[in-house]
């Protein structure tokens, strides 16, 4: 692939580490953050920095950006220093964040007015592998501004899926991530049956991430896992609980719009709003475990 001139909106965790992959891979990137000063390792690496996002968007072939809410998008497409205050009219605009599928069907309505082109590719997979370029991508657009994206979507994933209109992409990864959100909890629960057994908490992982009633997830935090459980020190927040809380709202919403029951995904948000009311909305999932395993999951007497 051709080097590009890629811009990145939003550094934090995922953003900075989409830019750390672009830049390794010889294109030359340039970032806008709210907080400039989470940006400097970027900049540190051979990024160039951007005023606004309005600046962003004149000096580089496509964005890219991965925002923490819908909020923020609002704020960085149409505000006066907004990616679309410029000269929007032929850009490439890739929204990489988890936002819901209303949402990002009206940014596509929204930005195509403008005259950009406009593609939704909320991703599975956490910052380790979005360093290697090792994500799962979840496209919604027109085929023709998704396969203008591909070069770009390819340098950062392993798998590119285009899986319908705008809004399509927001309704997978809700999908793809609902049976992991579901799985913490019951994870705790399992956890719970062994615990009078004293097993080593590595072990313990260990034997899960062997069988059936392991996925994917724990050979890549079961590590995390483990230190958390044997009550080791780790101040490595890979995905807090104020973002899983985030998203399983927004896929209650999706139920809902749907005309669905989902009694599984409720009873975890519950428990999960009751974890965030002890204390532990900003820290890492593992920690739920650790809560769980504690008096929230035992019965009162």
């Amino acid at each position: 692939m051709q080097a590009m001139k890629i811009g990145i909106a939003g550094t934090g965790k995922m953003g900075s580490a989409m830019a750390m992959r672009l830049l390794s891979q010889g294109h030359q990137v340039r970032v806008w953050n709210r907080t400039a000063a989470r940006a400097q390792p970027l900049l540190d690496a051979g990024a160039t920095w951007a005023a606004t996002p309005r600046e962003l968007v004149a000096h580089t072939d496509a964005v890219i950006s991965m925002l923490t809410d819908e909020q923020a998008l609002q704020e960085v497409y149409f505000s006066a220093d907004g990616l679309l205050a410029g000269v929007a009219q032929g850009r490439l605009l890739i929204d990489m964040s988890t936002m819901s599928s209303a949402r990002q069907a009206d940014m596509g309505q929204r930005v195509s007015a403008a005259g950009a082109a406009y593609v939704e590719c909320p991703v599975g997979g956490s910052i380790g592998p979005a360093k290697e370029g090792k994500l799962l991508g979840f496209a919604g657009g027109a085929e023709a501004d998704v396969s203008r994206a591909l070069p770009i979507l390819n340098v950062l994933c392993r798998r590119v899926e285009h899986v319908g209109p705008h809004g399509a992409g927001a309704m997978m990864k809700l999908a793809i991530n609902l049976p992991l959100m579901v799985y913490w909890q019951t994870l705790g629960e399992a956890l719970s049956l062994i615990e009078p057994l004293g097993l080593d908490p590595s072990r313990v992982i260990d034997i899960f991430s062997e069988s059936s009633g392991g996925p994917n997830m724990l050979k890549v935090r079961g590590g995390m896992i483990a230190q958390a459980l044997a009550g080791e020190k780790n101040d490595t927040v890979t995905v807090n609980l104020g973002t899983m809380r985030k998203d399983v709202r927004s896929m209650l919403a999706q139920g809902t719009a749907q005309h669905r029951k989902m009694p599984l995904t409720a009873a975890t948000l519950a428990n999960f709003d009751a974890a965030a009311g002890s204390g532990l909305d900003s820290a890492d999932c593992t920690q739920l475990l650790v809560w769980w395993l504690g008096q929230a999951g035992k019965l009162p007497g």
